[in-house]
């Protein structure tokens, strides 16, 4: 992983996108290309349409200025290196376009307060566009923390992309956990299988299952995370036909709730 793109848009999630990019670009000695998007605003109104579109596509592009400043100025006074483009239109387009070279991709979960940008609705479709693994991360999050991963595995070819693609960052951990709930399907990957893949690279992880007792996947996870105290999840994203709407029922409540970092593929 040596090229990283950080979304740059003024909201209460920004800093903890840059903090989570400084850390792993630092960890990985990777290239920071940070795309600052300036979505279009779309103006309606009866009388002094010009001058109004005009006054509020002025208002946004004086504050996205401001905060490129600011955050341009932060950089340079970083270790690691980075590259700036400024760019106009649908933040998930936008995204789409910029990750075509990107060998991971830095957003956050969802946005608690006010939930603009539409962090999932971007995810969502940039998994569906980009073969590339997204880091998001809570709009809190302080720093990313490579210590002990949690790799949430159901044997599927999603849950295999996401481990392949994780393997620069799994690298870095102290310890790795593949975590099961319920049976693996027959056909799909055992985790005695992603283990001792893992092991070729020369990383030794643990297996732990749990029943699957009706509770939801994503309740299972989220307090797995707490009781082994993981500093991210690794995990395959949505599916296909009914598994979509199971897995991605999972990823969902996942990004709205997850108190760590989340690393998905498709």
């Amino acid at each position: 992983m040596k090229s990283i793109l950080l979304l740059v848009h003024e909201d209460e999630g920004q800093d903890a996108r840059l903090e989570a990019a400084l850390c792993i670009a630092r960890a990985l000695d990777a290239h920071l290309h940070c795309i600052e998007v300036t979505p279009r605003t779309t103006i309606a109104s009866e009388l002094y349409i010009g001058l109004g579109e005009t006054s509020m596509l002025a208002l946004g592009t004086d504050g996205d200025e401001a905060n490129g400043v600011a955050v341009r100025d932060r950089l340079s006074r970083e270790d690691v290196a980075w590259s700036w483009t400024e760019v106009q239109g649908d933040i998930a387009n936008c995204a789409i376009a910029a990750a075509r070279l990107a060998d991971l991709v830095i957003l956050n979960r969802t946005l608690d307060e006010h939930g603009v940008p539409d962090m999932p609705v971007i995810i969502t479709k940039l998994l569906e566009h980009q073969c590339v693994p997204i880091v998001a991360v809570p709009p809190t999050q302080e720093r990313f923390e490579f210590d002990r991963a949690l790799v949430a595995w159901d044997g599927r070819s999603s849950a295999a992309t996401a481990l392949r693609a994780s393997v620069p960052l799994l690298a870095l951990a102290k310890q790795i956990e593949l975590f099961t709930v319920g049976d693996i399907a027959g056909g799909d990957v055992p985790a005695e299988e992603a283990m001792a893949y893992l092991a070729q690279y020369g990383l030794q992880a643990e297996i732990r299952r749990i029943s699957d007792d009706r509770a939801k996947v994503a309740s299972r996870i989220a307090a797995e995370c707490e009781r082994w105290r993981a500093d991210y999840v690794v995990m395959g994203a949505f599916g296909r036909g009914a598994w979509r709407e199971t897995f991605g029922g999972v990823t969902r409540s996942l990004l709205k709730t997850s108190p760590v970092p989340l690393i998905l593929c498709h």
